[in-house]
C-alpha cells in the first residue's frame, strides 16, 4: 500500500489486489468503468482510462471474466482509478464464439454482482467460488449448465440462502423428502409439506445434492431431464431470494447436455 499526492492535499491509497472483472462500461470516449471482485476488497468500481483506445497497453486485459492482478488507486468517492493491471487467466477468450459458456459465464458474473451488494465488502468464500467456476468453465470440465447450478447453489449458501436438500426445510427431519417449497426453503416432508409445493422426482434431488456437495461423479452421469429439472428449481430458489431475476440467466443455453 503506498500513498500518491493529489490535488487539495487528499493522498490517494493505492493497494494491489487480485480480481474477476465482473462488468465493463464505456466512459467518455476512450474510458471503461470496470466492475472488479476483488479477493480482499469485495466489489469495487474504477475508471481505466484510455483503455478503448487501440494504443493502450492493457485494455484486452479488462474485458469480462478475466482473472488479474490490478493495483487500484483510491479516490474520496466509491469511484477508483485503475493505474496498472496484469492478466493472470484471462478466461473470456476460451468463451468466443460459444454460446453456452459464454451465457453460463455472464450469469455467474451477474450473480457474483447482485451478491455482494455493498462495495467494498470482501467475501473471500465468495470469491473463490466465482473465480472457480470460471475457470472450470473455460477448462470444459464438466457441463456448463452443471457448472452454473453448482454455482448457483454454492453462492446461495454463502448468502444463507441454501436450499434444504437432506433434511426438512421445516422440522429438520432428516432424509429426502419428495416436497420441494421455495418459500419453506427446500425440501419439506409429509407432515409440513404446504399447498402448492412441487413434487421434484428423485433423481433431479440428488443432482442438486450432488450440485451443492461437489460430488462431480454423480452430477456428471445425471441424465437430460433430472437436469432441467433441476435447473428449474435452482433458479427459481434464486431469483425468488433476490426477489427480482437476473437478466442473463433466460439467455443460458440448456441444450448442450451432459459432458
Amino acid at each position: 500500500m503506498g500513498d500518491v499526492p493529489a490535488r487539495g492535499g487528499f493522498r490517494n491509497k493505492i493497494y494491489r489486489d487480485d480480481a474477476v472483472v465482473l462488468r465493463c462500461q464505456k466512459l467518455g470516449e476512450s474510458d471503461r468503468i470496470v466492475t472488479m471482485f476483488t479477493r480482499r476488497h469485495g466489489r469495487i468500481r474504477a475508471v481505466a482510462k484510455g483503455v478503448r483506445r487501440t494504443t493502450s497497453k492493457f485494455g484486452a486485459r479488462l474485458e469480462p471474466f478475466g482473472h488479474i492482478d490490478v493495483q487500484i488507486s483510491e479516490s474520496r468517492s466509491s469511484l477508483h482509478t485503475v493505474a496498472q493491471v496484469e492478466g493472470i487467466d484471462l478466461f473470456g477468450k476460451n468463451f468466443v464464439g460459444d454460446y453456452p459458456r459464454y451465457t453460463t459465464a455472464s450469469a455467474i458474473v451477474e450473480t457474483a454482482e447482485r451478491l455482494t451488494s455493498i462495495e467494498e465488502e470482501p467475501s473471500i468464500r465468495l470469491y473463490l467460488l466465482t473465480l472457480g467456476a470460471l475457470r472450470s468453465l473455460a477448462g470444459a470440465e464438466h457441463a456448463p449448465s452443471l457448472i452454473l447450478d453448482s454455482y448457483l447453489l454454492r453462492s446461495m449458501a454463502t448468502a444463507g440462502w441454501a436450499p434444504a436438500l437432506d433434511a426438512c426445510a421445516v422440522c429438520g427431519t432428516k432424509g429426502q423428502h419428495r416436497g420441494f417449497s421455495i418459500a419453506a426453503g427446500g425440501c419439506v416432508c409429509h407432515d409440513c409439506r404446504p399447498p402448492g409445493a412441487l413434487h421434484p422426482s428423485p433423481p433431479a434431488l440428488d443432482l442438486m445434492l450432488a450440485l451443492a456437495t461437489g460430488d462431480w461423479a454423480v452430477a456428471d452421469g445425471a441424465e437430460a431431464a433430472p437436469q432441467r429439472e433441476a435447473s428449474g428449481l435452482v433458479a427459481a430458489h434464486l431469483q425468488w431470494h433476490l426477489e427480482r431475476g437476473l437478466r442473463s440467466l433466460p439467455l443460458v443455453d440448456r441444450s448442450s447436455g451432459p459432458s
